[in-house]
């Protein structure tokens, strides 16, 4: 109960083509985010969205990328947003939006470490560019982005690239990947557990040799959850949805042991998409695993 807790909403959906996930961190919001969070904090500040507006879609000419300059001016706002919770000692928790507001939240963290780790919570690799996406969306190249790999623009944020070493990432859940992001995970080494390694080894497996391995070559750990990481019969209301993911079950395990490890430093959870959901179920599942993230307990 000595913890600060910062929320920061990020209701942007410039980074794909699926309106709806706009709404994400009104939904979280709405399935009680803040009743089920306050026993595990001495203080929550819930400091309201990013401001995104209502900006028409573009796509740049020379890149082909959808949104470019928008979605690098809304991730320099939460970068801001993210710095500023940092220092004031808080805990940064954000809320999405598309998965690019990875981008925003790591360049806002990163300058914070000397090596930051990062687990990938995702049944996508984001490690795209905009000469691999098959779309042009930039969801699809967050963490690519995040180790200096794409424009400018976007690896540029915060005056400084990359943000993570490749050598600090685990993605867990993977299931759909492209061509150019199995090259990349490939040539850079990065620990990748597919759902194969989650079947054939047990999620507590996963989750103790993802915990060993960052534990010591990190000095914090930053979680980014993609909603479509779980099974899409647990979590319908994505805009992404890819079968035979992660079970409710597996993913509460994971949350818990990472409580336990006492590692991670920061966490946000993306690509709710309340117009595709089933009655709020998505958004509440995500309060669900951020209670057990953040410490909450059967007995």
């Amino acid at each position: 109960m000595n913890k600060k807790l910062s929320i920061i909403g990020m209701p942007m959906d410039l980074g794909q083509r699926r309106r709806g996930v706009d709404m994400g961190p009104s939904a979280i919001r709405y399935a009680g985010i803040n009743e089920r969070l306050k026993p595990l904090f001495s203080e929550i500040h819930d400091l309201g969205d990013i401001p995104i507006g209502r900006p028409e879609v573009s796509i740049d000419e020379e890149s082909n990328l959808r949104n470019l300059d928008l979605v690098a001016e809304k991730n320099i706002l939460l970068a801001e947003k993210v710095d500023e919770a940092v220092q004031s000692g808080a805990f940064p928790l954000v809320l999405g939006g598309d998965h690019s507001i990875a981008i925003g939240t790591l360049a806002g963290l990163a300058k914070h470490y000397e090596n930051l780790g990062v687990i990938w919570y995702d049944a996508h690799g984001d490690l795209n560019t905009a000469e691999t996406s098959p779309s042009g969306n930039i969801h699809g190249m967050p963490l690519a982005v995040s180790m200096g790999i794409g424009h400018p623009k976007l690896t540029d944020i915060g005056g400084y690239a990359p943000k993570v070493k490749p050598e600090n990432i685990v993605i867990i859940g993977a299931r759909a990947l492209d061509d150019g992001e199995k090259e990349l995970i490939k040539e850079k080494g990065i620990k990748v557990y597919t759902m194969h390694e989650i079947d054939r080894l047990g999620m507590a497996k996963v989750m103790e040799e993802t915990i060993t391995y960052l534990k010591d070559r990190t000095d914090g750990v930053h979680l980014s959850l993609d909603l479509d990481g779980l099974d899409p019969s647990e979590a319908p209301g994505v805009g992404t949805p890819v079968m035979g993911g992660i079970s409710y079950r597996e993913s509460h395990l994971a949350m818990e042991m990472l409580e336990e490890a006492g590692i991670i430093t920061s966490a946000e959870f993306v690509e709710v998409n309340p117009i595709l959901d089933e009655k709020n179920k998505t958004a509440s599942v995500a309060v669900g695993l951020m209670g057990s993230l953040f410490g909450e307990k059967l007995l």
